[in-house]
């Protein structure tokens, strides 16, 4: 017998080498050593959000957020601005992703601000109501959004008061105006009088038979007291007045306005005082 502890003469001093495991043909290999099977495997988390939305927040449109606040959901949309200043102009424009909020809200601000300041030019004065009926399809995609979902890396614009709530609403106001000048205007000029009309001449040339080579023609109602002849007769084209006039027994002046022969005209006037 061998000292205490080691083998007997002739015993084996080592294992032999484990020999690798093949499995049979057909037969499925075994996980790998410290491997877990398919369905114990862990499952990858829910990834980050877009432009630093949190970590598990779920995805809309794609994947966009709201470029002012991170908020999701949100929508590609522009929005325009015009801004006339007599003889120049500038166009605005704001492009999105947008949230909900921030839409609005970007909408409403740009269309209060053109609403003063984009009618101030003949060209802007058509320009402007142009780029507000632009805005009107992308404010309809803003307005399908659902409201921005909580917890966005930053606070939602807010969308203030509507338009028809906010001073600048007046603004409106400008283009009526505008047209019911240039409608007053024309009314008040002698090309547009007919017989039966009044008229003043502010040149103030008002005795029968007086000469103004740079009359001032005005037409009002008869019952101004400013009104100084009533128009009898009006002839288009040009002659000699006085040759015009005479087939009215009424008439005792005239006014005529010479220039081509389609828009020249004389008025047959009765004086009033």
């Amino acid at each position: 017998m061998g000292e205490f502890g080691a083998p007997p003469a002739g015993a084996a001093t080592a294992a032999p080498p484990a020999q690798a495991y093949t499995p049979p043909p057909g037969a499925q290999a075994p996980y790998g050593y410290g491997a877990l099977p398919p369905q114990a495997q862990p499952q990858p988390g829910p990834q980050p959000g877009p432009q630093g939305w949190p970590v598990g927040a779920p995805q809309f449109q794609g994947g966009l957020s709201c470029r002012f606040c991170g908020s999701v959901p949100a929508v590609e949309a522009t929005i325009r601005g015009h801004q006339g200043f007599l003889v120049i102009m500038r166009f605005l424009k704001l492009r999105g992703p947008f949230c909900r909020d921030c839409g609005i809200a970007t909408h409403r601000s740009m269309t209060a601000k053109s609403l003063w300041q984009g009618w101030w030019g003949i060209a802007s004065a058509l320009i402007n109501p142009i780029t507000m009926l632009v805005n009107l399809p992308q404010r309809a995609r803003i307005n399908k959004l659902a409201p921005p979902v909580p917890g966005a890396p930053r606070q939602p614009m807010s969308p203030g008061r509507p338009l028809f709530t906010r001073p600048a609403s007046l603004g409106l106001l400008i283009p009526v105006l505008a047209v019911g000048l240039v409608v007053w205007s024309s009314q008040q000029s002698p090309d547009y009088a007919s017989v039966g009309d009044c008229v003043h001449n502010r040149a103030d040339v008002t005795t029968a038979g007086a000469t103004d080579d740079h009359p001032d023609v005005e037409v009002l109602p008869c019952s101004d007291p400013s009104a100084d002849a009533k128009v009898v007769g009006k002839e288009s084209g040009t002659g000699n007045p006085d040759d015009l006039c005479r087939k009215y027994p009424d008439s005792d002046g005239y006014y005529q306005k010479q220039g081509s022969s389609s828009d020249s005209y004389t008025l047959c006037l009765q004086f009033l005082h």
